[in-house]
């Protein structure tokens, strides 16, 4: 089987299968929906996925390995994922 999602960066088996059950199946599938969405769908399906998924995919979307991520980067898609959690008042 050829896995568009398995030959982008950072992106294994575990990680494509997760993306394929919450509906992604291309890189154009994850570019739309953004690394947060895609991150708090495979969260929200009931995978444990951690917080390197989040920016593994992210990593995927630029083209560079997810621990090369700048600091801030990282602090700005945490950020993000805090402002859309359900129940934030924000």
């Amino acid at each position: 089987m050829n896995d568009e999602l398995q030959h982008l960066r950072n992106l294994g088996k575990t990680s494509a299968q997760w993306l394929h059950a919450v509906g992604i199946h291309s890189a154009s599938d994850l570019r739309r929906l953004g690394s947060v969405d895609a991150y708090r769908a495979v969260r929200a399906r009931g995978f444990r996925a951690s917080k390197v998924l989040l920016y593994a995919i992210e990593g995927a979307l630029l083209d560079v390995h997810w621990n090369e991520l700048p600091p801030d980067l990282k602090a700005q898609l945490n950020g993000q994922l805090d402002e859309q959690r359900p129940g934030n008042k924000s």
